[in-house]
């Protein structure tokens, strides 16, 4: 079974499948517990708590982390789909397939959550609510409007 790394360091899979390249992308956070709160540590090892360069949002952090773990767990075969996911986790097939599609963002955007950049009404909620293209370019039309 995959397990989540601790380490917080970055590995590379290749796969070829029918002359198909398989692209991955991965994002090491690691997930400590603070009190009675679950904070997200950066690669920087700096934990998720709002500074001055931007506002950090857990729950979209750990969100995302959930979904590529599990889009890792579908693409090595461990599960058969998003129901499996929900089955083992215990929610609800339509929870974790929301939060799938958050692996379908633009690295761009992804870059700006961890960053604590992306504007301030981009939330989990958000996400949650509104459908996003898959599109890349659609998408960052998307967020240049929240600007507006």
């Amino acid at each position: 079974m995959t397990r989540i790394l601790q380490s917080g360091e970055a590995t590379v899979q290749q796969r070829m499948d029918g002359g198909a390249v398989k692209l991955s992308t991965f994002i090491p956070l690691q997930i400590r517990k603070r009190g009675v709160r679950k904070v997200v540590i950066r690669p920087d090892g700096e934990s998720s708590s709002p500074t001055a360069r931007g506002q950090f949002d857990s729950p979209m952090l750990v969100a995302l982390a959930r979904a590529f773990y599990w889009q890792q767990l579908l693409d090595e075969g461990v599960v058969a789909s998003g129901t499996d996911i929900a089955q083992r986790e215990g929610l609800h097939h339509s929870t974790v397939n929301e939060l799938l599609r958050l692996t379908l963002l633009e690295p761009a955007i992804i870059q700006a959550i961890l960053a604590g950049t992306q504007p301030r009404c981009m939330s989990l909620i958000w996400f949650q609510r509104n459908p996003l293209p898959t599109d890349w370019v659609a998408q960052r039309e998307v967020v240049v409007a929240f600007d507006r």
